[in-house]
């Protein structure tokens, strides 16, 4: 590697880090505090054994642990180490979790304690070699495996086109795709954001966003560790934690349930956001109401963008310019975005059509699927996101829906297809449609609208019986809210099932339910 530079993208973000090692880089809820140099130290030990445990470049450490600091060290060693990340949510369930062993194929799997025994089991299954646990407070096999290696490790030398990750995102047909990123693809877009969002020194970030996902993972830390910037991080979002801490923090990231609580929260005011200098939303559609309830509230305008597991953040609104309520703003810089027809052909100005991007961010393909990669892609090099859209006069891109049914919800994604098979396979069940149905709260709830046998087995089809059924299998965001039953399901012409009047029929007595509070589960974060 001499006269050659490394691409890996620890060496990019480690380029930002403070030339003093004892700033802080971590600040913790129990008073604790993670330096920078604790962070090169620790990401070496996670690296080192890494290596111990025959992990090469190129190999993948599948990672289903809540957040913690270790669970940072642990990505980080893992870019230091070449091999490539794949997180996993800690709601996976069983089969969930087999599919993607089976996949992926790692050399290790670091689970949570109380997950080993059915950790060990699918790994034995899959051929996993190694598993480890790494539990909620930070112990476990994994952390005292690394503590007995050495603090120093040369970053393996990765070219940009190598992989550093792999994330699952559902598919229409109920098969995840693991999206496969590149040092490349994520440097490119960590770069980007940190000069676009205005990044300076004194920012401190306050980050409550889960680490299995691109938005708290790739977005929120790559920025910060690029700035050199403490991180007063969380286990998770909560609104009256959130109000102690903003009078810290300078920087905050979130979806937009987590705006909704924090405007609920009389504590929320204008005094309290004196200190802050940017509050950025995304991985969900950001209702206007709120957009405006929070400008008016706090002075600040939420500042929102547009992105996807398959390459990050693709548009946003302006740090320095009008950011408008409804819509994403625009193609970052390096970024272009097509709108199109069903047949590729670019629309008129304004008119609705499919959403294309090409940008340095974007991801190579599926893991294992490169016909359904090729499909994705225009001759061009341009993805096609599933998404649909238009661009106004002025060059704001507004999102109109999703083509694929997509479901967003706590700023998590559901696609219907992977519930509804589920469903399907209970007795007494004929068909089902998965919903997601405007929640003032989690942007979109999860709802199942389905159709019995009649009589027979269809009799013991209950509401509470099939949620309780689905618990045990599915991540519990995915499982529907509400079930509601109907004779059959509406269909056009070709037979196709109309979500779109299942929306209009159920939703106010969806909304209906949420003020009467006959249901309400916990936020998955």
């Amino acid at each position: 590697m001499t006269g050659i530079i490394n691409e890996n993208l620890y060496a990019t973000l480690q380029a930002g880090f403070p030339a003093d090692p004892a700033a802080a880089c971590l600040l913790l809820p129990d008073a604790g505090e993670v330096s920078y140099g604790m962070l090169q130290q620790e990401s070496a030990r996670y690296a080192n054994l890494l290596a111990s445990l025959g992990v090469q470049p190129g190999d993948r450490v599948a990672v289903q642990v809540r957040k913690s600091p270790q669970a940072l060290f642990l990505y980080l060693g893992c870019l230091r180490a070449g091999a490539v990340f794949l997180p996993l949510n800690d709601a996976y369930q069983r089969h969930e979790i087999g599919y993607f062993l089976d996949d992926a194929t790692p050399r290790l799997f670091v689970c949570r304690p109380q997950n080993r025994a059915l950790g060990d089991e699918l790994a034995a299954a899959s051929g996993v070699p190694h598993v480890l646990e790494l539990a909620d407070d930070g112990g476990g096999a994994l952390v005292e495996a690394a503590a007995a290696q050495s603090d120093r490790f040369i970053t393996v030398p990765r070219r940009s086109g190598d992989l550093a990750a792999i994330l699952y995102t559902s598919g229409t047909t109920g098969r995840p795709k693991g999206a496969m990123l590149t040092h490349g693809n994520l440097a490119a877009n960590a770069l980007v954001l940190h000069r676009f969002w205005g990044f300076r020194p004194g920012d401190v970030l306050l980050h409550m966003l889960p680490i299995f996902h691109a938005h708290g993972l790739f977005v929120a830390i790559h920025c910060a560790l690029l700035n050199g910037s403490p991180m007063l991080f969380e286990p998770r979002f909560d609104a009256a934690r959130a109000i102690d801490l903003l009078p810290a923090a300078t920087v905050f990231m979130g979806v937009p349930t987590y705006y909704v609580r924090l405007l609920a929260e009389q504590g929320f005011t204008r005094e309290l956001c004196a200190g802050m200098r940017l509050f950025i939303s995304g991985s969900a559609p950001l209702l206007k109401e709120t957009f405006d309830e929070f400008t008016a509230r706090t002075g600040h305008t939420i500042l929102e963008r547009y992105g996807m597991t398959e390459g990050g953040m693709f548009t946003s609104n302006p740090y320095d310019a009008e950011r408008r309520g409804g819509t994403v703003g625009f193609p970052l810089p390096g970024t272009a975005i097509r709108i199109v027809d069903d047949g590729r052909t670019p629309v008129n100005g304004g008119e609705v059509g499919n959403i294309l991007v090409k940008g340095p961010q974007v991801f190579v393909g599926y893991w294992g699927m490169p016909e359904k990669s090729r499909e994705e892609f225009t001759e061009d090099g341009f993805f096609s996101t599933g998404d649909m859209g238009r661009l106004d006069r002025d060059g704001y891109l507004t999102i109109i829906g999703r083509s694929k049914d997509l479901i967003i919800t706590g700023g998590l994604n559901v696609y219907p297809k992977e519930v509804e098979e589920m469903i399907d396979e209970m007795p007494g069940v004929v068909e089902t449609a998965v919903i997601g149905l405007t929640d003032p709260d989690l942007g979109e709830a999860v709802t199942a609208v389905v159709v019995r046998q009649k009589g027979g087995a269809g009799e013991a089809v209950t509401e509470t019986g099939v949620i309780g059924a689905l618990k045990g299998n599915l991540a519990g965001f995915k499982v529907p809210k509400r079930l509601f039953f109907v004779d059959e399901l509406p269909r056009n012409a070709m037979g196709k099932v109309q979500k779109n009047v299942l929306r209009e029929r159920f939703q106010l007595l969806w909304l209906q339910t949420v003020k009467q509070k006959e249901v309400f589960n916990e936020s998955t974060f």
